[in-house]
């Protein structure tokens, strides 16, 4: 596939993903995932996860973060500049038009209705993305994530500490993990 399609390809679909997704980041990532992982073969499903937890961990929004981190995998900087502009354009495009309407459907008991009906929808995606990245992780059979992967929940939801500390705590322990496993690596070669 020549650079024209493949950009294309990007823009088409993240734009796609973008203007049919509710729910933000946790809500698009595994549509990312059965898109360029699944159906395209563009990437490998545990580089896809490495992804979302940098694009997770990274400033700003995260659906934009992994448009980002995908589109430069695929296609370098201009992708990351296309995937960028077919995730951000639906929404722009989306919320001028609901704000020339804002006064009607504010007061719209169907629109209420619907919204409500996206958020049990958002809850559901979101409990399916948990499910799949945890699954992921305990498919590695390594020991250390799956603990991280068990306090960071606790540290979390039950002791409500800030998730920043838990990333970076997290950030801390896989970089020593990393390192412990690269020098590991040299010393049997």
């Amino acid at each position: 596939m020549n650079s024209f399609q493949t950009y294309r390809k990007l823009f088409a679909s993240t734009f796609y993903l973008s203007a049919f997704t509710f729910g933000g980041g946790y809500v698009i990532v595994p549509l990312m995932k059965k898109k360029f992982v699944d159906e395209l073969h563009w990437i490998e499903e545990t580089e896809m996860l490495d992804l979302t937890a940098i694009a997770q961990s990274a400033p700003g929004a995260m659906a934009i973060n992994a448009s980002i981190l995908i589109g430069y995998r695929i296609a370098g900087f201009i992708g990351a500049i296309v995937t960028i502009l077919g995730t951000v354009l639906p929404p722009l495009i989306i919320l001028s038009v609901i704000s020339l309407f804002y006064q009607t459907f504010q007061s719209n008991q169907i629109v209420k209705i619907v919204l409500k009906g996206m958020q049990a929808g958002v809850a559901a995606v979101v409990i399916d993305v948990v499910y799949t990245m945890a699954k992921g992780i305990v498919s590695q059979k390594q020991l250390l994530p799956i603990i991280i992967m068990i306090i960071s929940f606790i540290a979390g939801y039950f002791l409500s500490i800030n998730v920043m500390y838990i990333i970076l705590i997290c950030g801390v322990f896989g970089a020593v993990n990393g390192f412990h496993e690269e020098k590991a690596r040299k010393e049997r070669s």
